[in-house]
């Protein structure tokens, strides 16, 4: 019986004349009727084509319609208007009751909600009815996505509708048709669409129906491996790209300068700290170009982890050259220091640093599969100071000055290279590269004193795997490192990826002590 009068006020809709006076009685009904008169009020209602007929609905779903003799109302935040004449009331008569609406009318008032808007001019409205009522299509909704689907020209919303309408002939055509939209759901990219084909295999009698679901649930469970596998991709490089920002700085105070320097972590730290700041300045002082406090938060955090990096190089490290062990423990001790000394400026509790609008939301290549705009950006990002890396080491005086020092630091200070001047530059360098990743790795989540513990580790295996000094090695190694963490994790879960991996690596460095690329450097030359 509710198919029956569902696809009665459908029809309805479809042929809904022009704007004309509300229905009184069918008002009347909606509020006083009982069950099924409710319905078939719904369908009059619609089909009048008056938008009050709309708002009466939405506030017959929402609960805030009452009645009062023959009078109904809409009460909204306190003020009550007459539902047919759209008049406001001074004060809700005495005795008014709210018109009972149980689950089952809810849902036809949503399903006509949704269906009227299927004929709206607005795009929007149109893809967003589509979307609710391809979630549930029903057979009676068969007559108006016909309708729509010969008026629809937008590509998205006619898929959905393409959809809703092999659904709806999944449930109740004959077997030719079942046969037609079983292969036309198959093709579709929804989530949703190996749901409905298997709930309708569990029920199906015909032999040669169950045998082309069966067919299409393994094209669909192929294809969605295949979104699997994608996503898992693009978490590996992205997790890679994370990993070689925190490893690029540590690619030359430790690569090239052979300066194990523990304090790298706190680094990063401190650019995802001065990021917070600068974000704080632009929403208390220009609030209106909050969206682009990152483009002065870059620079501010390479420059602050630079000279931060600059004065530790001075003070302590240009000390300890060719001693291991002790530039280890001090810097260890450092970092402890800056830890404490960001509990002290900002607290202990973990700050936020809120994304601009042009890195929130997604790209939705596959129905599930969404790629965030944060990561997307991160890994353009990434990729580019690299680039910018290369590009200082390879075409510049510092660069030329860096690589001399690395190669022959004896010769290159017999021919006039600045040698102490170099070493404070490079390590400033690789400092501000820190800064730059705790920019990066504030965009995808909260930060805190203890952000550089949870990569300094990482950091030291993608400079070790892929060898010491060499870029090109420090690329391959974060890249490789993490898509075999994500594709680990999907297996096994996050621990036991980890532990695999750090396994594979001391059995590889076992292996090949100079990592997959090997680089002379002043390492090499000391040992």
């Amino acid at each position: 019986m509710r198919k029956i009068l569902l696809t009665l006020f459908l029809l309805a809709v479809v042929c809904a004349r022009p704007a004309a006076a509300l229905d009184a009685a069918a008002v009347a009904k909606l509020a006083t009727g009982e069950g099924d008169e409710k319905t078939n009020a719904i369908a009059a209602l619609i089909a009048e084509g008056d938008p009050r007929a709309l708002v009466i609905l939405e506030a017959l779903g929402a609960g805030e319609l009452q009645t009062a003799g023959n009078r109904v109302f809409i009460v909204k935040d306190g003020k009550a208007t007459d539902a047919i004449t759209g008049a406001n009331i001074a004060s809700i008569p005495p005795g008014a009751e709210d018109v009972v609406v149980n689950n089952r009318l809810r849902g036809v008032v949503q399903a006509a909600l949704a269906a009227a808007s299927l004929m709206s001019a607005d795009r929007s409205m149109r893809l967003a009815a589509a979307k609710e009522l391809a979630a549930g299509a029903d057979p009676a909704v068969l007559p108006l996505v016909t309708k729509a689907f010969e008026k629809e020209t937008d590509p998205e919303v006619r898929s959905l509708l393409a959809q809703m309408t092999a659904t709806a002939q999944l449930k109740s055509g004959a077997p030719e048709e079942r046969i037609a939209a079983i292969r036309t759901l198959a093709k579709s990219q929804s989530g949703n669409t190996r749901t409905i084909l298997a709930s309708v295999l569990e029920t199906e009698k015909d032999d040669v129906v169950k045998a082309e679901l069966q067919r299409s649930l393994r094209e669909i469970d192929g294809r969605l491996a295949w979104h699997q596998r994608a996503g898992l991709a693009f978490a590996g490089i992205s997790l890679g790209s994370i990993l070689l920002l925190a490893a690029l700085g540590l690619a030359i105070t430790y690569g090239l300068m052979g300066v194990i320097n523990m304090a790298h972590g706190e680094l990063i730290m401190i650019g995802a700290y001065t990021t917070y700041a600068v974000q704080n300045l632009f929403r208390g002082y220009a609030p209106g170009a909050f969206d682009w406090y990152l483009a002065a938060a870059v620079p501010a955090a390479f420059c602050v982890s630079a000279i931060v990096g600059m004065v530790l190089e001075r003070g302590v490290i240009r000390w300890l050259y060719g001693r291991p062990l002790e530039t280890l423990l001090a810097t260890w001790g450092i970092s402890l220091m800056l830890i404490q000394g960001m509990r002290t400026l900002f607290g202990a509790q973990n700050v936020q640093v809120v994304n601009p609008a042009f890195m929130s939301g997604g790209i939705e290549v596959f129905s599930d599969i969404v790629l965030p705009w944060n990561r997307i950006v991160i890994i353009v990002f990434a990729f580019a100071v690299l680039a910018a890396m290369w590009l200082m080491l390879e075409r510049t005086r510092l660069g030329l000055f860096v690589r001399g020092v690395t190669q022959n630091r004896a010769m290159a200070s017999c021919v006039g290279v600045p040698t102490t001047r170099v070493d404070t530059w490079a390590f400033g360098l690789g400092s501000g590269i820190a800064g730059l990743a705790g920019c990066a790795l504030s965009q995808i989540g909260n930060v805190g004193p203890d952000l550089g513990q949870s990569y300094i580790v990482d950091s030291f295996l993608v400079v070790v795997f892929g060898g010491v000094g060499q870029l090109a090695g420090t690329v391959y190694a974060a890249l490789i490192l993490g898509l075999t963490n994500k594709l680990l994790e999907s297996w096994s879960g996050a621990v036991i990826a980890k532990i695999a991996v750090l396994v594979f690596i001391i059995i590889f460095i076992q292996l090949r002590p100079q990592g997959m690329f090997a680089l002379r450097g002043r390492a090499v030359e000391a040992g």
